[in-house]
């Protein structure tokens, strides 16, 4: 039976944008598929005559023809020859589609990233953000023009990474952090939370237990977490993780996770005497260590100490890089040093993850690396965050009376532990106001937070920006103090 042409419903006029980069035509299907679906447009309406829906919206009538004979192979719409174009009755939504995605029974929660959004109305003590004012782009350009000489390859890359640059990473990592590795033992990442996922997924089942910084990373422990983990928080001091605190015996986590070169986020270093009792305890446990080294090439005033996966020869370890930090975040490229046991099942993983991460990107940084200009980057960029490091360090000293500045020695943020009687939630809001952004450590906490202070990156912020942010926060802290 043929719609009846009185339920014509020519007041729906859909609103067409011109100069948005998308067709007439694509607005105009747009727009009557989506009425369709969410029930505007009941099943067995009447257009109008495409003549007459033309010159209602002063549009050509080939874009109305061409956007309805779409509609119509679509199944949205029947073109009845004689009679005109209907609105199908058998693709009706029973419910407003925004509704029916909102109450699916296929949907499961999924817990908010703790990941704090950049505010780009302030001027913001953000947390290890680079700059990139000084980047190198002349060399950058090099690599890039030497990396796309030929075509694309037809493929997919290597799951585990472009052999070459595999090979310049594993060059690096000796020279850099001294880990005994080669090309075989990198798997490339798309940043270090995909490495921490693939790990998780490789490790745990679900309840397992995972020792965890405390404060720490939180969109690491999310990943962690949403593999099943049990997380177990670990206390952490100006030396790093407490190691002593470790549960033992049938007790004893199958995993930890920390950063052991700049503690996230309080900044300690985990001393050489924890770091040998930590692969004690790995050993004794049968557990693995991530050892996330997300900004140690960014030291002050101190000689580095060894990656913690070069003392390890057990093969306890787990090693984490990425070039977000000494780069770009970017770039997406990150890595995963290890086992060849662990590292064939996170190949496995990668594969049904992401497949491959850019092959192209992977060309243009092995050419950065053996060009030698990775490495004098880091050197200018040590010079760069030690001056910045030094400038925020000159404006806070008003506040040494009622704060101490922890975490110097490496990165590109420090902790600025407060007194406890400070209301640092009122300073926050009180900056915030004044268009100054900061953050308070009680975030990276998985408990509550035994720390009372601020965590203040330096690396993203110009010098005379900092001078003036600082300005802000002494002057904010001193007049909540006073209060």
């Amino acid at each position: 039976m043929l719609p009846s042409p009185s339920r014509t419903v020519p007041e729906f006029l859909p609103t067409l944008v011109r100069g948005n980069g998308v067709s007439l035509e694509r607005q105009l299907a747009q727009a009557y598929r989506e009425a369709i679906l969410e029930g505007r447009l009941p099943g067995g309406s009447r257009l109008p005559s495409s003549r007459d829906l033309a010159a209602t919206m002063g549009i050509h009538r080939n874009t109305v023809v061409s956007a309805l004979e779409g509609l119509v192979a679509e199944g949205c719409l029947q073109s009845v020859r004689g009679s005109g174009t209907f609105v199908s009755a058998d693709v009706q939504s029973s419910a407003p589609l925004t509704r029916a995605l909102q109450t699916a029974r296929w949907l499961r929660a999924v817990p908010e990233p703790t990941a704090l959004p950049r505010r780009t109305e302030l001027l913001e003590f953000r947390v290890c953000q680079p700059s990139t004012r000084d980047f190198p782009m002349d060399a950058w350009r090099r690599a890039w023009r030497e990396a796309t000489r030929t075509a694309p390859s037809d493929d997919y890359g290597p799951v585990a990474g472009e052999a070459a640059f595999r090979e310049a990473l594993a060059g690096y990592l000796r020279r850099a952090r001294g880990l005994h590795c080669t090309a075989q033992e990198v798997l490339v990442t798309s940043g270090s939370l995909q490495a921490v996922q693939l790990i998780a997924q490789a490790t745990l089942t679900p309840g397992t237990r995972v020792a965890f910084e405390d404060p720490g990373y939180p969109l690491a422990r999310q990943v962690l977490e949403g593999c099943g983990a049990d997380i177990v928080p670990i206390p952490v001091d100006e030396d790093g993780l407490r190691v002593d605190l470790l549960p033992v015996g049938v007790d004893a986590p199958h995993l930890v996770y920390l950063t052991p070169s700049h503690q996230f986020p309080l900044g300690g270093r985990l001393s050489l005497g924890r770091r040998q009792a930590l692969l004690d305890w790995a050993h004794e446990s049968d557990a693995l260590i991530l050892e996330d080294d997300y900004d140690s090439e960014f030291r002050f005033d101190v000689p580095p100490l060894p990656a913690l996966a070069s003392l390890d020869r057990a093969g306890r370890v787990a090693y984490l890089g990425t070039f977000s930090k000494v780069l770009s975040p970017a770039l997406r490229v990150g890595y995963v040093v290890a086992t060849p046991a662990l590292l064939e099942r996170l190949t496995r993983l990668k594969t049904l993850s992401d497949y491959c991460t850019s092959s192209l990107t992977q060309m243009a940084l092995e050419q950065f690396i053996y060009s030698g200009a990775l490495e004098r980057h880091i050197a200018r960029m040590r010079r760069v965050y030690a001056h910045k490091r030094e400038a925020l360090l000159e404006a806070l000293q008003p506040l040494r009376d009622v704060s101490r500045v922890r975490g110097l020695e490496a990165g590109l943020n420090l902790f600025l532990e407060c007194d406890p009687g400070l209301d640092l939630r009122r300073v926050e809001q009180d900056c915030a106001a004044q268009g100054v952004g900061i953050t308070l450590v009680q975030r990276y906490a998985h408990r509550e937070c035994l720390e009372h202070g601020l965590v203040l990156g330096y690396g993203g912020l110009e010098v005379e920006q900092m001078g003036r942010a600082a300005k802000v926060l002494v002057r904010t802290v001193q007049s909540t103090k006073s209060r």
